[in-house]
């Protein structure tokens, strides 16, 4: 076992690197979303679902 995981370790290491940002991404998006926040970054003036994805107006 211990030969398996020296022989992977920068595969683990990268392999669960990458599960926490994208973890972290995940919570980001779901703490924004709680918020109010919108995913796109701009305004809602000039996009075409503009009237279904708001619920303020």
């Amino acid at each position: 076992m211990l030969t398996w995981l020296a022989e992977n370790a920068a595969t683990a290491i990268l392999c669960a690197l990458l599960v926490l940002i994208v973890a972290a991404v995940i919570v980001k998006m779901v703490r924004d979303k709680k918020k109010g926040k919108h995913s796109c970054g701009c305004g809602c003036e000039h996009c075409a679902l503009s009237d279904s994805c708001r619920k303020d107006k």
